[in-house]
């Protein structure tokens, strides 16, 4: 289809996208109607028929398949190595915990991780003792600086680098294939927090080198909250016991001889939502089938490099991201205002869902396929407005009236 065409049925099968300008998919992103009918016509079904019907089980984990090759398409793996999971929070701790840690260990970080990354890492500080070491990667925008920073560190022993993609706060892209390299090389364990990446960006795990990589299916996959997968290298699969398990870790369970599965599927403990499922599985088939990844991710990329540098040339403002913006967030200040204060102005001049960074008090813009020139156009305006103004002098605010390309009525 022409791109017009093609970004307009786009548009009409992302319902949210015509409430406001959607500029938060890194929280959430806007579900397909299509995801949405698929899960309602399961929930339908249980309650129909009930979840314990004949035949319900062996249908849950036909699903369950479904979805671990649906995220392998999508992240270009191979299926037996993804584990389905709750959430990135979830794939996290399944990786971190499966390590054989000891007081005194060392584990390696950023300063711009997201709390479903130090969380877990702050549990093992507070239980063993171990140590982390936050690693002075800046703004992570430099790939030679970050890789540097990175090998100093491993000079001394660590056990694991627990790290970001693509960086929440900044959106800078950290070179994972080059710091997976360092960590094989050193003995480390690899562990990537795949959150702002997976979909956002071209992904292939095949390639990156590292052990485990965590994403979530609300965000850039589209899919329902409550879902998520683990990637996980099968040599470093193989070679682990998960510190959490359950009858789906194993294909049939002895105690006496107990047998994990081969591959990633040791981590999955615990059963899903079976609608849930279906959605996660829905969203990115027709991610990968209907629209097509290289057209969303290089749609987002252009649309979110040119939102950044029209930001950048504003005088007042400060862009955070690194430029070219490499993935699909946007963060940036505005002088003399707080990011707070400047939700609270851009959200009502023109319907834009975005969302502050507090660690970096920054605004978040995370740019999609589905938005618009008109859309960008318009926050960048209202944007430069505020950039003249300070938060006490602002002219009053009049709600905005939008058309479907985001562009003011009357």
């Amino acid at each position: 289809m022409p791109d017009a065409d093609k970004l307009a049925a786009v548009r009409d099968a992302l319902p949210a996208t015509r409430a406001g300008i959607y500029l938060n998919a890194g929280s959430c992103g806007p579900m397909p109607a299509e995801t949405a009918r698929a899960m309602d016509d399961a929930a339908a079904h249980e309650l129909a028929v009930g979840r314990a019907a004949p035949g319900g089980w062996q249908d849950a984990l036909v699903r369950m398949d479904e979805a671990r090759f649906a995220v392998a398409a999508a992240l270009v793996a191979d299926p037996a190595d993804i584990a389905l999971t709750h959430s990135t929070t979830d794939g996290l701790n399944l990786a971190i915990s499966a390590l054989a840690w000891r007081a005194g260990d060392r584990v390696l970080t950023t300063a711009h991780e997201h709390p479903a990354a130090y969380a877990p890492l702050a549990a093992l500080r507070a239980r063993l003792g171990v140590e982390v070491d936050v690693v002075d990667t800046g703004d992570g925008g430099d790939p030679d600086a970050v890789t540097a920073a990175f090998a100093h560190a491993l000079e001394r022993p660590a056990r694991a680098i627990v790290a970001s993609h693509v960086l929440w706060t900044t959106g800078a892209l950290l070179p994972v294939g080059r710091i997976g390299a360092m960590a094989r090389a050193a003995g480390t364990a690899c562990i990537i927090d795949g959150a702002q990446a997976a979909g956002a960006i071209p992904v292939l795990l095949d390639d990156l080198g590292v052990d485990a990589y965590a994403v979530p299916a609300q965000k850039w996959l589209l899919g329902p909250e409550g879902m998520g997968a683990l990637w996980v290298r099968r040599a470093f699969a193989d070679a682990t016991v998960p510190a959490t398990s359950g009858g789906l870790s194993y294909p049939s369970f002895s105690l006496a001889s107990p047998v994990l599965h081969p591959g990633a599927r040791r981590f999955e403990a615990t059963g899903f939502h079976r609608p849930s499922v279906i959605g996660f599985a829905r969203s990115l088939g027709w991610l990968s089938m209907y629209v097509g990844l290289p057209w969303t991710q290089a749609r987002a990329n252009a649309l979110a490099v040119g939102l950044a540098d029209r930001l950048a040339a504003i005088p007042g403002v400060t862009v955070l991201t690194p430029r070219p913006a490499p993935a699909t967030l946007v963060s940036f200040r505005i002088a003399g205002w707080s990011a707070s204060q400047v939700l609270a102005e851009l959200g009502p001049r023109t319907f834009a869902v975005a969302r502050d960074i507090t660690p970096i008090d920054a605004v978040r813009l995370s740019v999609g396929f589905w938005n618009t020139d008109a859309e960008l156009a318009r926050v960048a305006t209202v944007v430069e407005e505020l950039a003249r103004h300070t938060a006490d002098s602002i002219p009053a605010r009049r709600l905005a009236v939008l058309d479907g390309e985001g562009r003011p009525l009357g």
